[in-house]
């Protein structure tokens, strides 16, 4: 009995694509295939693969959502062969009965764009925006010889480039609304919140030929807020003296106060896991720990709000949602990309201006120290001190000038005779 070939699936990095490009997160792709959550972050990771029925399922939305895509970029792309007999034409059903739950549900949020209160399409990076330059206009793949003659491509139409500042502007706008909200949850303050984001997208504008060209500038531009937001420096600043102002809801004081109890490793790492969607290795490499280490750190912290907050975060899904929901209660303002930029390129020149300075106060004060300097050196004469274990001199000493003036009119008076007894008056 021969075993039929297992239905073949996309690339873990290919999976994660198209599930954010149809704007799914990871619990409704659970759901839609008959999984937990952590068992599609695992497939996404490339830690498991998915056997079986449920194999076949998940490769039938994955094939269904590619030819969605091919069919809205209107252009004559080849299906990948992984997708070949596995995607149900254009407009009908994977499964009428999810579908219809579907229409029902509201608009659905990926597990990154959770945090930002509203859907959005993919993100368009400033990598993607440089690649996509330097490429031309892109084209299909190369055709199948056994598929028979493809059909004409349409013309395509001449790729602008992107400037430094326009794919920076991008980025500020795609990212910034959620990373506020989630610096929000980190600290548990607006105005520190705003601050740490602006500083991290500030540091980005200065160090963008490397923010650019990194596989994952919101990530970058995350962890930088995430730095400044946690600096221990920012509790001896006066105006954090005083606590900032509780949520409206009282269900949201009580979940924000239990979130600000926890220790500040493990509010970090609960946010990304939970909040934002990393994976297990992904948050312990931007916390900077080891994957057991952040392991730890999840559970303690899941075990804290199940026992101050018993029935309102029993699960991760539970969690994630009660996340995005304090997330999107708060009305936070996100910066301004333009003055962003402003903003960076003032603290710049100013930080530049005062080492110049301060290297020519150095340079001066050195060439002043060299030109009043002496040349020869004299040690200087070391004062008298007492030498003990000499005896004190014993008897008379030597006579002065006084005593010697004295003895010398005495031995020429008269020694003897009357005249020394008897005064004479004068």
């Amino acid at each position: 009995m021969t075993q039929s070939p297992a239905t073949p699936l996309p690339s873990p990095k290919e999976r994660r694509r198209l599930r954010e490009a149809r704007s799914l997160s990871q619990a409704e792709v659970a759901a839609k295939v008959g999984v937990t959550r952590e068992t599609v972050r695992a497939w996404e990771s490339g830690r498991s693969t998915p056997r079986g029925r449920r194999r076949e399922v998940y490769a039938k939305l994955l094939a269904e959502i590619a030819n969605e895509r091919a069919v809205a970029g209107k252009r004559s792309v080849r299906r990948p062969s992984w997708a070949k007999d596995l995607a149900p034409p254009v407009g009908t059903k994977l499964d009428t009965k999810l579908d219809a739950k579907d229409e029902k549900s509201p608009a659905r949020i990926p597990v990154g764009a959770a945090m930002n209160g509203h859907t959005r399409p993919e993100p368009v990076t400033p990598t993607t925006a440089v690649a996509q330059a330097a490429r031309g206009p892109e084209q299909g793949p190369e055709p199948d010889p056994g598929q028979g003659p493809e059909p004409e491509p349409e013309p395509s139409r001449p790729t602008t480039v992107a400037t430094p500042a326009e794919a920076f502007d991008t980025l500020c706008a795609t990212c910034a609304p959620g990373l506020v909200r989630q610096t929000y949850l980190l600290t548990g303050r607006r105005t520190l919140a705003q601050e740490s984001v602006e500083r991290a997208f500030q540091l980005a504008w200065q160090r963008w030929p490397e923010v650019a060209v990194d596989r994952d500038p919101a990530g970058w531009v995350r962890a930088a807020a995430y730095e400044y937001a946690m600096s221990p420096w920012h509790r001896l600043r006066p105006a954090h003296r005083q606590p900032d102002a509780p949520p409206a809801e009282a269900a949201d004081r009580a979940f924000l106060d239990v979130l600000m109890s926890l220790p500040p490793a493990q509010r970090r790492t609960l946010l990304l896991y939970d909040g934002v969607g990393l994976d297990l290795p992904e948050t312990a490499a931007e916390t900077e720990a080891s994957t057991p280490a952040a392991a730890g750190r999840l559970l303690r912290a899941r075990e804290a709000i199940a026992e101050k907050l018993p029935g309102q975060a029993a699960t991760p899904d539970a969690l994630h949602q009660r996340l995005g929901e304090l997330c999107r209660a708060e009305k936070l303002r996100p910066p301004n990309a333009r003055r962003v930029r402003t903003g960076s390129e003032h603290r710049a020149r100013f930080w530049t201006r005062a080492a110049i300075a301060f290297t020519a106060l150095i340079v001066g004060a050195t060439a002043l120290t060299l030109r009043t300097a002496p040349t020869h050196y004299e040690p200087p004469q070391s004062p008298g001190k007492a030498i003990n274990g000499v005896p004190p001199r014993m008897g008379p000493g030597p006579l002065t000038y006084a005593d010697q003036s004295l003895h010398k009119k005495l031995r020429e008076d008269l020694s003897s005779g009357p005249e020394r007894l008897t005064p004479q008056a004068r």
